[in-house]
Order: structure tokens, then sequence, then C-alpha cells
């Protein structure tokens, strides 16, 4: 073989070693861009569950409730018949606010001040708002009030409720201020702001909702009442599971009806709600605490005085 057939053959050999090296290259240049790809994809998606705060088994928020379905819960909650009250009388009541000794009245406009903190998302606060509408209605007007749910990625979720955000409330009794600091829809991680607190509404806080006013295992707890500084509650009076599956509307309907066991459990708690406020009130309005409702607490509250 000559010289000149050998280069040629040696070109041709590393003409083909170089074509051999430029495809896989080019093929793992293909893979890597694939799986780049694929990875940014799978992070949008995780990002974009993560941003929405709810999973694949998270309930669906429970449907928002039109002017003709909100206006007849507030009727029904806010005019609960006088005879289911005094008829469920303390039945079935386990928790009841604790009263505080030593402390100054908390008063609005002269009159005794009921302070609630809660969120929109806390199944616990959805719980416990139908008893404190039921009592404060007994007292005064609301306004604004309107139909919600507890969140649907929380534990009890999509508990029936009413919501304080937007009310106000008049009564020539009591003062009272209903706070709702978050939503029941999520920002990112955490649930959208709604109501800040005041500045007293913050103190009142810091200094109630802690030992010794409270239990320990309690402390911070939401929803937090301060009954005119004369009597403190955290936490809901019953179980939020007892809602479970229901509309506001069942709710409602079930308050008129003293045997049912969502019935009872509110309008019983609601009576002592009512009982107490009558003691801030110094018995005042005397049709509500004459009746048999409050009188059935008699004993119960006898700590707690005007404030």
């Amino acid at each position: 073989m000559s010289k000149r057939q050998r280069d040629t053959r040696e070109h041709a050999r590393r003409a083909a070693e170089l074509r051999r090296r430029v495809q896989a290259r080019r093929t793992r240049m293909r893979r890597a861009v694939a799986a780049n790809v694929a990875v940014v994809v799978v992070f949008a998606g995780l990002v974009v569950g993560w941003l929405a705060g709810v999973g694949e088994d998270t309930p669906a928020p429970a449907p928002a409730a039109d002017d003709t379905t909100t206006a007849t819960v507030v009727a029904a909650v806010t005019g609960v018949p006088v005879a289911v009250l005094d008829a469920v009388g303390a039945s079935g009541v386990q928790k009841v606010p604790d009263a505080i000794a030593g402390q100054p009245a908390l008063t609005e406009s002269g009159k005794p001040l009921v302070v609630y903190i809660g969120a929109e998302y806390c199944p616990f606060c959805a719980a416990q708002r139908w008893p404190m509408v039921v009592a404060l209605s007994r007292f005064g007007t609301f306004s604004g009030l309107r139909v919600s749910a507890s969140a649907a990625d929380d534990v009890y979720p999509n508990t029936p409720t009413l919501s304080f955000h937007g009310s106000t409330y008049t009564s020539r009794y009591l003062a009272f201020q209903g706070v709702e600091t978050n939503t029941n829809v999520r920002v990112g991680r955490q649930y959208g702001p709604l109501d800040p607190l005041t500045a007293q509404q913050q103190q009142i806080m810091a200094k109630y909702n802690a030992p010794p006013y409270v239990d320990a295992n309690s402390a911070g707890a939401i929803p937090f009442v301060d009954f005119g500084n004369r009597a403190l509650t955290a936490g809901s009076s019953f179980s939020p599971q007892l809602l479970a599956g229901m509309s506001a509307a069942d709710v409602a309907a079930a308050l008129s009806d003293k045997d049912s066991a969502v019935g009872r459990a509110v309008t019983a708690n609601a009576n002592a709600i009512t009982a107490l406020l009558c003691r801030l009130t110094g018995g005042q309005p005397g049709e509500v605490c004459a009746g048999p409702a409050v009188t059935a607490f008699n004993g119960r509250f006898d700590d707690v005085t005007a404030a």
C-alpha cells in the first residue's frame, strides 16, 4: 500500500471518528435538554399546587350563598323562637365562659363591650359564631352578616357558619366588636389577611389570651371572646364535627327544632352566653334576663359582676 493510500485511509478514519463524536455529543445534549424541560414542568406544577395550597384530596370550597339564602339564614339565626330557647335551657352545656376578677371593666360608650376575635378559615370559630349570634341578637341587632364556611383544607373542612367581617351591631345594652383576622382562602401558604386588630384588641389578646386567664393549652387559641373583662372563653363550646355535611341553611333550620342535636347544641350554648351577658347588663332587658333560658343557669355566673 502506497503512502498516499495510507494517508487517505487514515483521513477517512479520523473523519468517521469525528462524526461519531459529534453525533454522540448531540445525543447527550438532546437528553439533557429533555431532562431539564421535564424538571421545569414538574417544578412548575409543584409551585402552582403549593401556591394554591390545595392538593388532590382537598375538599372543594363550599359554594357561596346567594342573597336569598343569606337573608333566610340570618333571619333564622337572629330570630330563634323564645319558646325553643326556654325549652332547651341549659341542657347539654359542658363549657361556659370562665369568670375573671379584679380587672378594669371593658366598655364602649358606657356599655359593656364584648370582643370576639376569630378567623374565617377556623372551624372552631365557625361553630362558635352560631351561639354568639343567637345570644347577641337577644340584646340588639346585627346588620351585614353573611353566610360563610371554614377553610376547605383545614380540619372539619367547610364547616358552615356566618362571618362577622363587614357586619355591625347596635344595642341599647351592649357593644360588640367582631374581628375576622383572615379569610378562608389561601394566598400562598397563608390565609389571606382580613380585619387587622386595633391597638386595644392586640392588648386584650396579649394579656387575656394567655395564662393565668386561660389554660396554657388554650393560650392564643381562636375563637377568643372577652366579655367586658368579666369573663373569657377560648375555643368553641361544641365540636365543629356536629355540623359536618350541613349547609348554613340546614343549621339555621335546625335552630327552631328543640329535639335536633344541632339545634340543642347551638341554642343551649347561646343560652349560656345570654345568661352571662345578663350579668354584664345588670339584668337588662328584663324580658330576656328573667326568662327560663337564663334562669336555667342560676348559680353558674355568680362570680361575674356588671361591667
